[in-house]
């Protein structure tokens, strides 16, 4: 007996989902190392595009970012997921349709530093003494913060080609 398919349409993006959102709960609880599971928890979203399709994975993201707000106490954890992490894989797979590299990473890193802003201007509104006070000093903050997103989306697109070999076409 053959599935058309739809039930795994709806199946694999909710399972992902799931997971992604025990992911960045399980990053708000730990004491270090958050950013990194919220990461982890990010690229779930992107099974779901390339199994699934563009709109499984918005689906996914918009739905743990909903939860994650209701239900997670840590909501900087949330906000990392819902702004950087849980959206980048479809602004990733919408860039890199164009094809074109130079400008691929030219609206990557605007995607970046306009995320990175919004999480920079929530955390400093809520811990304003911890926070680089002088314009320089948040200059070399978005420095250090753009080349380890660059390194971020290199490892990323690693993983997508890892996925693609030896998972994906597995589980099909």
């Amino acid at each position: 007996m053959r599935s058309n398919g739809s039930a795994r349409k709806v199946a694999y993006p909710a399972i992902l989902g799931a997971l992604s959102l025990v992911l960045v709960y399980i990053g708000s609880i730990v004491p270090s190392g958050n950013w990194g599971i919220v990461a982890v928890a990010g690229l779930l979203p992107c099974a779901a595009v390339i199994s699934v399709g563009l709109q499984a994975g918005f689906l996914c993201w918009a739905c743990v970012s909903i939860l994650a707000f209701l239900f997670i106490p840590d909501k900087f954890c949330v906000l990392m997921y819902a702004v950087l992490f849980g959206l980048y894989p479809m602004v990733k797979s919408l860039i890199e349709r164009l094809r074109r590299r130079p400008l691929e990473y030219a609206l990557k890193l605007a995607f970046f530093n306009a995320a990175f802003t919004v999480i920079y201007l929530v955390m400093k509104a809520a811990v304003l003494a911890s926070l680089p006070q002088s314009l320089s000093t948040a200059w070399l903050l978005y420095v250090a913060a753009n080349v380890v997103f660059l390194l971020y989306d290199y490892g990323f697109s690693k993983l997508i080609s890892a996925y693609l070999a030896r998972i994906h076409w597995a589980v099909r």
